[in-house]
């Protein structure tokens, strides 16, 4: 059930709304970066997932203060809290603008009043819920997730009537249907970078990110949540390859009806959908930038929200349960304390809000390209402390296996004389990643894609090797 549920809490509503339109502008070399999560999730199974349960860790950043000292603990939180708020807000976005789209629009309630009882009904429902709770919902969030898609891929192959056979033959047969790029290295779709991107994002997003980690540890052992993260992370793979052959189809029956593509990806499948609710007969529409038109079945409509609907409730819900916990546990170091949960989960949402907000401000032609954008920005000082942790401070600081307490700050195995602090490098890492990634576009004409957020944590993994000592005492 785990594994199950965590496919609809990863792939979310910027899957069902994004993926499809990519094929417009990068056809479907993405697969490149999900045959890439394939090999990270194998790498969170077999090295991060031990060090969780071996550890007993109700925080996986509780590991950066036994193994770094306090200092590299709240930063890893603070980074977390600004990854995953930024990261979910945007995932969330999709579900406001859809319903604000289909169901309050016409109704002439504005988008800031949707946004706050959307997270309003979240706030209530995650009250009440516990972890487990989120584990069956999600599953069940995941079942009508693709439900939805499966019909909707129905339809649009009735609508262009070559049949499943005949859909297939066509999709491979496009020009969009291009998965691999190996003769261009400058270009973001070449396969390496796009296939290590994608291990580094799962390695981030999963493995270091407590949302997700928490979901896993809830298996009742090591071997159980290795065959949990391996059988979803294959799953990925087919999953996007439908999204993506959704694409080719939506793109295929607008150019068989004369029709015009829309300008931004996302909206290639929300156009199809919308002409369900103003027209009873299949029509061709072209507009300013985009293309109507529909099907006698107007409930595929109710199918798609419910879909959108299912996938970002699955990730908004447990991304503000995980905020919380680091925020009491990590950061406060009060986990104990119920009133602070209460007050801390209420005003996680109120940020929430703001961020959701300040996203419908600044716009984005493709959201899942933003996220990833995002990913690199705010996940690579995590990916870079982590390795750090790993890989070069001093085995003797190693804290004690089989804890069955959190260790917030392992003050007892650090020495206070620890050199530097891994806080500046976390935030100058980002700052020089940009001036990088702004100078190779002007100068060298090489524009950055996935692989900054490896730039990212290299960077900050450098920085920490030349900066910051922790020391054992004595």
């Amino acid at each position: 059930m785990v594994a199950f549920g965590m496919v609809g809490a990863s792939i979310s509503g910027i899957t069902f709304v994004s993926v499809p339109g990519m094929v417009l502008t990068s056809h479907m070399t993405y697969l490149q970066t999900c045959m890439g999560f394939i090999l990270g999730y194998v790498v969170v199974a077999f090295l991060l997932l031990p060090l969780y349960y071996r550890l007993n860790l109700t925080s996986i950043y509780a590991y950066l203060g036994q193994r770094l000292g306090p200092r590299s603990h709240k930063t890893g939180s603070w980074f977390f809290l600004l990854s995953k708020m930024t990261g979910a807000a945007i995932k969330f976005y999709v579900v406001c603008i859809i319903l604000q789209r289909f169901v309050f629009e016409p109704l002439g309630v504005p988008f800031a009043a949707t946004v706050c009882g959307l997270v309003l009904l979240i706030w209530l429902y995650t009250r009440r819920g516990g972890l487990k709770t989120l584990v069956w919902t999600d599953s069940v969030q995941t079942l009508c997730l693709f439900t939805a898609l499966i019909l909707i891929m129905n339809k649009v192959v009735g609508d262009i009537g070559l049949g499943w056979g005949g859909a297939v033959r066509a999709v491979i047969d496009s020009p969009m249907s291009r998965v691999f790029v190996w003769d261009d290295w400058l270009s973001s779709q070449y396969f390496w970078k796009q296939f290590l991107s994608g291990a580094f994002i799962v390695v981030v997003m999963t493995g270091l990110d407590q949302d997700m980690m928490q979901k896993n540890l809830t298996c009742r052992s090591l071997r159980d949540a290795q065959k949990d993260m391996c059988s979803y992370g294959v799953a990925f793979l087919p999953a996007n390859l439908l999204f993506l052959s959704l694409g080719v189809l939506l793109a295929l029956l607008v150019q068989q009806h004369g029709g015009v593509l829309p300008v931004a990806g996302d909206d290639l499948l929300p156009d199809y959908i919308s002409a369900a609710a103003s027209h009873t007969s299949a029509v061709v529409s072209a507009a300013a930038n985009s293309t109507l038109y529909t099907l006698h079945f107007p409930l595929i409509e109710v199918f798609f929200v419910l879909g959108i609907v299912a996938a970002s409730f699955s990730s908004a819900d447990s991304a503000l349960a995980s905020l919380t916990t680091i925020f009491c546990v990590d950061i406060m170091e009060r986990a104990d304390d119920e009133r602070l949960r209460k007050r801390t989960h209420l005003a996680m949402c109120a940020v929430f809000v703001v961020f959701i907000l300040l996203f419908r401000v600044a716009g984005s032609q493709s959201l899942i390209d933003t996220i990833y954008t995002l990913v690199g920005y705010t996940y690579g000082p995590l990916l870079g402390l982590f390795a750090y942790a790993l890989f070069v401070a001093p085995r003797s600081t190693k804290a004690v296996p089989h804890s069955t307490k959190v260790v917030p700050c392992s003050t007892k195995v650090l020495s206070r004389s620890s050199k530097g602090t891994p806080v500046l490098v976390c935030l100058a890492s980002p700052v020089l990643c940009y001036v990088i990634q702004s100078l190779s576009a002007t100068y060298l004409g090489y524009h950055f894609g996935y692989e900054l957020l490896m730039l990212n944590g290299l960077l900050t993994f450098l920085g920490l090797c030349l900066t910051f000592r922790p020391k054992t005492s004595a």
